[in-house]
């Protein structure tokens, strides 16, 4: 079964959630693009896990308090929700910013709610000699040729989209500005705090991504104490929308992986 509702985190902010399936709990962290951008994934995943998925606040039309301006805010925010809702064991999945929260989460459980980190193409790592793309610089097609193995696939002409689509999107990347610093889309303080992370994390990356490379990938899963990285082919920075299959089986080979033995009882 699914349900939608909305959890009230603190006083003035609200996050909309769509639950799903049954067992280990499993928050999933969209990026720029929006909740339809994992929302496949999600309900995939609901087959073998209790899937938790958030609207950030101010996607969507969503309300973000005045104060929530970084994304060690949000991060914050969100251990928080997983506190409330007394939830253990779980495995936090991030894709792109979705995977920067992912990391800044992890850095900041004390309280060991995570046992487990997947990051789909993720930002957020200062790597020397890999700098992330400007995405904001970028006009729309050649936005597409860097973020897609198969650009023709997935381009959308601006001009073709409805306003109110229209709207939503550029509502979410003023959203995703303010959030980033005007678009900064790494934080210098992470990568040395990486070191600090015990729980595994997967570090998933198509292999075509122009946006964060594969070497950017790769050298950021080596900061994790626990970190593998896994190449997907054929696709580029949202592997799963081009290859869904293959994301979706790495994914669901490490929920199983990283679970915690039940305790039981003598």
């Amino acid at each position: 079964m699914t349900t939608n509702r909305i959890a009230q985190v603190y006083p003035d902010l609200s996050i909309a959630l769509t639950e799903a399936g049954s067992g280990r709990p499993v928050l999933v962290l969209h990026g720029g693009g929006g909740p339809a951008t994992v929302a496949g994934l999600a309900a995939r995943l609901a087959g073998s896990a209790r899937t938790l998925t958030p609207v950030h606040p101010g996607w969507d039309g969503t309300p973000r308090p005045g104060w929530l301006t970084s994304v060690d805010d949000l991060a914050v925010a969100y251990l928080h929700l997983l506190q409330d809702a007394e939830s253990s064991d779980v495995l936090v999945i991030g894709s792109s910013l979705g995977g920067q929260l992912a990391a800044e989460m992890a850095v900041r459980d004390t309280a060991g709610l995570i046992t487990g980190l997947v990051l789909v193409n993720a930002v957020g790592a200062d790597i020397e000699g890999e700098p992330v793309t400007d995405f904001f610089a970028l006009d729309p097609r050649a936005q597409a040729e860097h973020s897609w193995h198969d650009p023709d696939r997935f381009y959308v002409d601006p001009a073709t989209l409805p306003a109110a689509e229209l709207a939503r999107r550029q509502a979410n990347m003023a959203t995703m500005r303010a959030l980033t610093d005007g678009g900064r889309m790494t934080d210098p303080k992470l990568l040395p705090r990486l070191g600090r992370v015990r729980q595994p994390a997967l570090l998933i990356w198509g292999e075509s991504d122009r946006i964060v490379t594969p070497a950017y990938g790769a050298a950021y899963a080596k900061a994790f104490p626990q970190g593998r990285f896994a190449p997907v082919p054929e696709a580029g920075h949202l592997p799963h929308l081009e290859r869904p299959d293959v994301t979706a089986a790495l994914i669901e080979a490490e929920l199983h992986r990283t679970a915690t033995p039940p305790v039981l009882a003598g």
